[in-house]
This record gives C-alpha cells, structure tokens and sequence, in this order.
C-alpha cells in the first residue's frame, strides 16, 4: 500500500508507510555522544521528557515511558555490561564495570536507542538531542579513529526476497552519492564511514538477472560480508529469518536479530546545535523512492552493469 501520512511532510515520508502485513512502519534510532555518563543522561532525559529510570547494569539504563516511548541510553562497549554478554571471558563486577566505565567515558561513546517508533514522529527524535546536548553531551563526528555514529533501524516494507533485493540494489546504486555528501568533502570524516562492500560483490548484486530466493540472498551476502561494518548491514534481518545460517559464519559476532534494515552510514553531530536527524532520514529515503520504482532501479542496474 502507497500512502502518504498528513502528519508528515513530503521530503520526510516513504513512498510505502504501511507493511506487507497492514501494520505502519516503524523507524528506530541510535546516536552515539560524549559527554555525560550514561546514568546522568539518562536522569537529564527523565527529568525534561517524563518516564522513570531502571538501572540495567552500572553502564545501561533504561527510561521508560517518557514522552517518546521508551528509551535507552549505555554506554558502548560490551566488556561493560558482562551479565548481558557471559560468553565475553571476562566478567567484571558492578564495582569494577563503573570504575571502568568512568576511566573510559572520554573515548568510549554513550549511545541514545529509541524504541521502533512511528515514521511521522521522528522529527521530535531531535528534542532528545537537544536534551543531551543541554546536558553537556558533546561531539563532531568522530571520536579517535572511530566514528560517532546515527544509526536508523527501519521497518522494511516486506520480508520477501524481492523486497529485500531491490532495497539492497537500490542502496549499492545510490550509496556512493550519500557516502560523499555524509562525509562533507572532509577526509577525516570518509575514513570512519563503514566500509563499502566489496568490488565482486557489488558486480554479483547489480547484474540485472540477480533476483535470488531468501537463503541464497543470505549465503552471498554472508560470503562477502561477515562483518556488521557495513552502511546498509543486514546481518540483523538475515539473523531473525534464520539465526542459525548466520551465526554458523559469525558465531562471536555482536548481531541483535531483527526485522529491520540496520542503516549505519550517518554520523552525530551532537555538539552542533544546527544538527538534526531529518537530513540523513532524507538521504535514506533516496534508497527508499528508488526501491520502490521497478522501471527506475531496472533502468539504474542495467547502466551500472553495462
């Protein structure tokens, strides 16, 4: 079904709102931030949006029911939340995990997640940032050498193979032009991007007869792909139609299953009172309208492999 929501302006809405199986598509987010520890963003988020604050582990908090639904805020690094990966080997104490989180908070980020949210309200995702950032969050893009990332976890319109084929076309033909404009000409920014996909296998996906069933989509991509350090990952869809081909490749793998394009190419600029989240949701939507055009990304793929 093609809709437009009223609530949503033109350039923020994809050509399809509504799922294969008649529910609105959801949209997720993540943003990545220095600054404050996770437990005072958290009490600076609970204090402006509403919600209550459960400790999780000395690192992970979460706020629930605030004006925006639910949400969380951890700091990112697994080491420091050990109940919640024991098969890391080494497990710290609540003590120790604090200390260490504290000692590490200047390099290691703090992450904002909402929960799957409705398309049309993700502009108020920007009152959020504007809370942090009143809060003292902080950063420009990257951090060392590594990136601060914004990450969309969206509702595909379909699981079916066609589906997941035509968005995954349609961003190998699209992604350089957003990759250049993400990056803004500056070459510190471009190096922490997630690398790109691999020559043979941009070649393999864009020829025009490449429409594969589920299982051989997964076993191409996971043959070229075995790592999350991708701008479109896929890992976290592919785990939640079959774990089990997934994690025989990538058995020690951080990969959370679920039904959701994982979009990871954007950067947070937090520190920024000009940044907002609306502009990369734009730059996403440019994979979305070409998915959604058959003629258009047929015509795009045949130029890309002639």
């Amino acid at each position: 079904m093609n809709s437009n929501d009223s609530r949503l302006p033109e350039a923020l809405s994809p050509p399809v709102l509504v799922t294969s199986g008649g529910a609105l598509r959801r949209v997720g987010i993540e943003f990545e931030f220095l600054g404050p520890s996770a437990r005072g963003a958290a009490g600076a988020i609970a204090r402006d949006l509403g919600g209550s604050i459960e400790a999780e582990d000395p690192n992970a908090f979460r706020i629930r029911n605030t004006r925006l639904g639910d949400l969380a805020v951890e700091t990112d690094l697994r080491y420091l939340h050990p109940e919640r990966h024991p098969g890391l080997g080494i497990r710290l104490g609540a003590g120790a995990a604090r200390w260490l989180g504290a000692a590490l908070s200047p390099v290691v980020p703090r992450e904002l997640i909402t929960g799957p949210m409705p398309i049309a309200r993700l502009p108020e995702v920007d009152e959020i940032v504007g809370v942090l950032r009143g809060a003292g969050a902080r950063g420009h893009g990257t951090v060392l050498w590594d990136s601060l990332s914004l990450h969309f976890n969206i509702d595909p319109p379909s699981l079916d193979a066609a589906t997941l084929t035509a968005f995954l076309k349609a961003f190998l033909l699209t992604g350089d032009r957003i990759r250049q404009e993400v990056s803004q000409g500056k070459w510190w920014l471009a190096h922490v991007l997630p690398q790109d996909y691999p020559p043979a296998y941009r070649q393999l996906v864009l020829d025009p007869d490449y429409w594969p069933d589920l299982k051989t989509l997964a076993d191409d991509y996971l043959a070229a792909n075995p790592t999350r350090r991708r701008a479109l990952d896929l890992l976290p869809l592919l785990a939640h139609l079959d774990e089990e081909r997934v994690r025989a490749v990538l058995s020690h793998e951080k990969i959370g299953p679920r039904p959701v394009f994982h979009y990871r190419l954007a950067l947070s600029h937090v520190s920024d009172p000009r940044w907002s989240i609306l502009p990369d949701w734009e730059r996403w939507l440019i994979v979305e309208r070409l998915a959604s055009d058959h003629e258009r990304l047929g015509a795009a793929g045949r130029m890309a492999a002639g």
